[in-house]
């Protein structure tokens, strides 16, 4: 196996590794307050919404199943659990099942993998036949500070998703759209849940700094969006009789093509504990890069695709 595809498959498991963690918590997810409680008066939409970001802001964890599409670059599916009180926090197993990131996977023996997220960066394990290009170690670190500056501009945006992601910026999406409705009442993972639907235009942002969301998280959210290449994107959340999130959707076209993503949340505040990975058996992504003559430009061509989360 030759470093350029050492490099090129490391750089293509940064951003699928990254994505996962993005779609199944930060870009689309969200405690809700849907019904504002059992037997509660019935809430406006947006009222619902709001409620949602207390409830999310209170919960600091829950055990998460998701999946994610990009064109014709992957599939994944995901679950495991996840905290973020103090920054994302957790761990999930991941599991590719197409796209050329999974071709690419296949060949090494590692189309499923467990990744454990810290508030300082996130790791990948990897198949022995991997590790055997990397010196018998098994684990790959990536600082979110190293992705950033290795990626340019999508690496920023991976490394405020990664550090700063919680469940309610799905919710903030969709008080962004400025049309939430209610779409009715459905069962989800065995639970009655109230399905609220919406389409974000990014361009329509600039007229809305007066309604719902300030207008820094207005903006927070154009900047993240445009640097996915998204224009609109339609998002779908149903919240339970407790106020809390149950799933979510996203669809959204991006830079990388057709984006969908849908995530199940159960088990809200269930216990979160992880450990980084034993140093002696762990790679660094910037070693990584030094060490191949990997420069920020092939980074930043592998490292775009989480962008669309």
């Amino acid at each position: 196996m030759t470093n350029r595809t050492v490099r090129r498959t490391t750089l293509s498991i940064a951003a699928v590794a990254a994505l996962t963690g993005v779609a199944a918590c930060g870009s689309g997810s969200g405690s809700g307050g849907g019904q504002g409680g059992r037997g509660s008066l019935p809430m406006s939409p947006v009222a619902a919404l709001r409620a949602a970001e207390t409830s999310t802001a209170k919960a600091d964890s829950a055990r998460v199943e998701s999946t994610t599409s990009m064109g014709t670059l992957m599939s994944m599916k995901a679950d495991g659990s996840l905290a973020w009180g103090h920054g994302l926090t957790g761990t999930m197993t991941i599991t590719y099942t197409g796209g050329t990131a999974a071709e690419t996977l296949r060949k090494l023996g590692n189309t499923k993998t467990e990744a454990r997220y810290l508030p300082e960066g996130y790791y990948t394990k990897m198949s022995d036949q991997y590790a055997g290009a990397l010196g018998g170690k098994h684990w790959l670190k990536y600082a979110y500070a190293d992705l950033a500056k290795a990626a340019g501009g999508s690496g920023a945006y991976l490394t405020d998703q990664m550090q700063n992601s919680t469940p309610n910026q799905g919710v903030r999406l969709l008080l962004a759209s400025g049309d939430v409705k209610k779409v009715g009442e459905d069962q989800v993972a065995g639970q009655r849940a109230t399905h609220y639907a919406g389409t974000v235009n990014v361009a329509d942002f600039a007229d809305k700094t007066n309604h719902n969301l300030s207008a820094g998280q207005l903006a927070s959210l154009k900047k993240q969006l445009g640097q996915a290449g998204i224009s609109t994107e339609t998002v779908d959340i149903w919240i339970n009789d407790q106020n809390l999130l149950v799933k979510k959707t996203e669809k959204a076209d991006t830079t990388n093509g057709a984006m969908a993503t849908t995530a199940v949340y159960r088990d809200y505040g269930v216990k979160v504990s992880v450990t980084a990975p034993p140093a002696g058996d762990t790679a660094d992504f910037a070693e990584l890069l030094k060490q191949q003559g990997a420069g920020a430009d092939s980074a930043s061509g592998s490292a775009t695709a989480p962008a669309g989360s």
